[in-house]
Parts: C-alpha cells; structure tokens; sequence
C-alpha cells in the first residue's frame, strides 16, 4: 500500500524582548538558575501583570510579514495545568483571540517547486521555566528564569507531506523571525521550539489518521530525523495489524530514537477562562499603519534584490538572503571586496563549513566580515593565491591577529607577478620538458587543455608556490602555442 504523510507544526518563538512578557524581568540567556524570577512571574499574592508593548508589536509585524489577519482586540485566558516548572499554576496565552490570525507563508522545495503552507494562528502567551534532570541524582530541579519570556506560537495547517518540505518550512520562518529582528533564532538556547503533529494516511483517502505529537525539537537536523522515524514507525505498526495511539512522544538526538511520553486525549481539559488580571488589548488602525511602514526587508524581497544588485544565481542569492545576519555578512564582504561572486563564493564554501563544523553562529564568527572582504580582495587583485587565501583565513580564524595584509607579509605568501621573472622561470621549466613539450604540439585542442596542467606543477613547484597562476597561464599559452 502506498501511503501518505501529513505534517502539521507548532512552533514556540521566543521574542527578543529584553524584558518578560507581564514583568521586567531580564530575559537574558545563561543567568544563575532562578536569579530572573520575579514576584509577579511566580503570581505573588498581590502582584499584578502589566503588558509588554514591544511583545505586541513584534507579534503584529509577524502577522503582517505572512499576510495575515491582525486581530484588533487581543484577549488573554489563563490555561490551568500543574507541572512543576509552571510556577503560578495556569499558563497566561491566548484562546478565543489570538493576535495574529489566518496566513500563509510560501516556501522553496529542494526539488525547485514552491507551496503554499498555511498559518491558522499565532497567538502571545507565557512561557514555562525549565525542568533540569542532569546533575540531581534521581530527583529534578526546577530553573524559572525563563518563565515569563514571552513567546508567540504559532500553528500550521497540515499542509506538509514529507520531513524536507517541514524542513524548509522551518527553515523559511526561522529566516522571517531573524530578518523582522523579532527573535535571535539560536535555537541551541531554546529560542525557536518545534512540536511536530505527524500522521500517515493510505494515498487517495481524504480523511486524516490518527496523529502523534513530537514535542521540543530544536534543530533543523533532529526535525528532519524524528519525522522519518515516526512516519516509519507508524507505517510499521499499522502494515502489522497494530493501531496508531494519539499521544506526545519524545525524540533523543544522541541516540536517534524516540519514545512515548504519555498518552493525548483528542481535547484536553485545561478549563480555559478569561485571566481577571488582564483587560483586552485594543490595536487602532493608524498603530498597525505605522508598523507596516517600519517593516524590514524580508527574505524573499532580499532574494529579489541580491539577484538584481549582485548578479547571483537563484541558488546563491536563497543561500545568501535566507538569514539576516548571512545576509549582512555578505553584503559587507561584497562591499570591501568589490567582487560579489568571488565573496559569495567565501562565505558560502570556506566560511560556512568552518561555521558547521564548529558549530558557531556567523554572529559569532571570529573573522569579520570586513576582515574576510580584504582577503577576497587580495585573492581578486592577483596578491595572494587561493590556496595562500585558506591559509590567511585559518590565521584569522584564530582571532589573534586581523590584519590580511600583515598576515600576508608575515607568512611570505605574496604571490610573484612579476611577468620578467615569471617568464624566466617559464624558460626554464620548459628547457628540461621538450618530451612533453612535443606531445602538447601534436595535440588536439581538448587534450592541450588537459596537458597544462603537467606544465604548472613544475612552474609552481619552480617559484616555491608563489608564482602567480593566471600569468604562468598566459605565459605558457604564449610560449607553447606561438
């Protein structure tokens, strides 16, 4: 039997607010365990909530980047459940008027083709703190700094069929939230949360089958995993006669697997009710009006644009526009370079494979972007060759030292393009080559490209590396064909 997948999303975007969503607390990452907690995120007796602007608005320029509807009257409801790292008891969030309604998000397949993914919603609301289970011997401990953050969720339609169209879904709203400026995207801190809703369907049928949750993935990579196993899993048991047991599971990167965390009730009684602290939220036209015209350059328009401005290809420019921060990157590079390919080529090959391999964010990245653009520079102007380049970055990446041209020197990797020079060693090299010399004669126009390179090695070797490729070419071009 063929089978179908369906794919539906959650995602917790955390919001650079420098303050929580109802307190001024700080929300600043990696703080002590519960130095960040104040009266009002722990609900006190006698404190009260007061509303953070900056978390409204952040909300509406989402719902304004995927073209959705704005809700001018924005309600909260508490959501009453207990755990542990919920520390008031009931969630503060938003049901029956969620701030940002119906949208819609267009996404880039890896096959070339485009679809539409859909948004019901996206509503503010509280996050919880955190449950740590490492270092306390059989028992957990409770972390609330993070309690009050304030969040927006926001949920798909089923809309997606396998794990990469997800994959660049996410991908796609990771670079919306970025490029707004609305969240920092570092999902190792836990900024941006993933809960897949995964179900498996006979191709044809219209009705859904029964679905799972996969709750908290927080990398592209673990997305991607967590969805084949359980598509495969729910295939599995289905083909042997089992049935499929709505419930929250759980995926362990390290091991590759997942599991059961508990089962899940079609509606689960959380006895929603108007939060008495909290009055309606009420937004005037002219207020949406102006955040609409402080809306930032958003990915596809930046795409557009690299295209235009740059002279990239379609691939480049989607690598390049995706991330806000990549972007900037790159245009600075461009910028003192005064080369896009050869920058885009940089910063797409060597420096982002270093970035993946130590697993750094380009915010992060030990060479500056005006740093990399003047080695580009001196690879484009002939001073150093792109080998000598990878050895001037593997400096730079060490951090002690920025200055290319300093480097250059001190390394001795000044390439030699002096044409007299050049051109005696060329003399020279090909005295002691006449066998190959011949052959390159009597050959073809195909085979004398592929006999240069036999010249080169030596010319290279000759000048100790430092002889400068392209002239060795157009000298040796000269000398053997005239």
């Amino acid at each position: 039997m063929q089978w179908e997948t369906v794919i539906g999303l959650e995602i917790h975007v955390q919001l650079a607010t420098k303050s929580k969503i109802f307190s001024g607390s700080s929300t600043a990452f990696g703080a002590e365990p519960n130095t960040q907690a104040s009266a009002v995120d722990l609900a006190l007796p006698g404190t009260l909530p007061v509303p953070n602007e900056q978390a409204f608005r952040y909300a509406i320029l989402f719902g304004l980047a995927i073209d959705a509807e704005i809700n001018k009257r924005s309600v909260f409801e508490r959501k009453n459940y207990f755990y542990p790292d919920l520390p008031k008891g009931y969630q503060t969030t938003q049901l029956d008027k969620p701030i940002v309604g119906p949208g819609h998000v267009e996404v880039d397949l890896p096959d070339g083709s485009s679809k539409t993914v859909r948004i019901h919603h996206a509503h503010l609301e509280e996050d919880a703190g955190k449950s740590l289970h490492e270092d306390f011997h059989g028992m957990s401990g409770i972390d609330l700094n993070r309690a009050g953050t304030p969040l927006i969720e926001i949920v798909t339609e089923p809309d997606m069929r396998s794990s990469e169209e997800a994959v660049a879904f996410a991908k796609k709203l990771h670079s919306i939230v970025t490029s707004l400026g609305i969240c920092d995207g570092d999902m190792s801190q836990g900024s941006m949360r993933f809960d897949v809703n995964i179900s498996v369907r006979p191709v044809g049928q219209e009705e859904y089958g029964t679905r799972t949750e996969t709750k908290n993935l927080n990398s592209f990579r673990f997305m991607e995993r967590a969805i084949k196993l359980e598509v495969e899993r729910q295939i599995d048991v289905i083909e042997d006669g089992g049935r499929i047991v709505q419930e929250t599971r759980l995926y362990d990167g390290d091991k590759d697997l997942s599991r059961s965390m508990r089962s899940k009730e079609e509606a689960n009684d959380y006895r929603y009710f108007p939060c008495p602290d909290l009055l309606p939220v009420v937004f005037e036209d002219d207020y949406i009006e102006a955040l609409k015209e402080q809306m930032p350059e958003l990915p596809d328009a930046r795409k557009a644009r690299f295209v235009a401005q740059y002279s990239l290809s379609d691939y480049d420019a989607s690598i390049l526009s995706a991330d806000a921060a990549t972007a900037q990157y790159f245009e600075t590079v461009a910028e003192h370079a005064g080369d896009a390919k050869l920058s885009a080529n940089w910063v797409m090959g060597e420096l982002s494979g270093r970035l993946n391999s130590e697993d750094i964010l380009i915010q992060n990245c030990p060479v500056s972007a005006k740093a990399l653009g003047q080695l580009v520079l001196r690879v484009k102007d002939g001073t150093i060759s792109s080998s000598g380049a990878k050895k001037v970055f593997g400096i730079l990446w060490q951090g002690e030292q920025n200055d290319v041209d300093q480097i250059i020197d001190q390394e001795g990797l000044k390439q030699v393009s002096d044409t007299g020079a050049l051109e005696a060693m060329v003399d020279e090299v090909l005295a002691g080559m006449p066998d190959q010399i011949a052959q390159y004669k009597a050959a073809d126009e195909k085979k004398r490209k592929k006999l240069m390179g036999g010249f080169m090695g030596p010319l290279m070797k000759a000048s100790k590396g430092q002889g400068n490729p392209k002239l060795f070419n157009e000298i040796l071009q000269r000398k053997l064909n005239g």
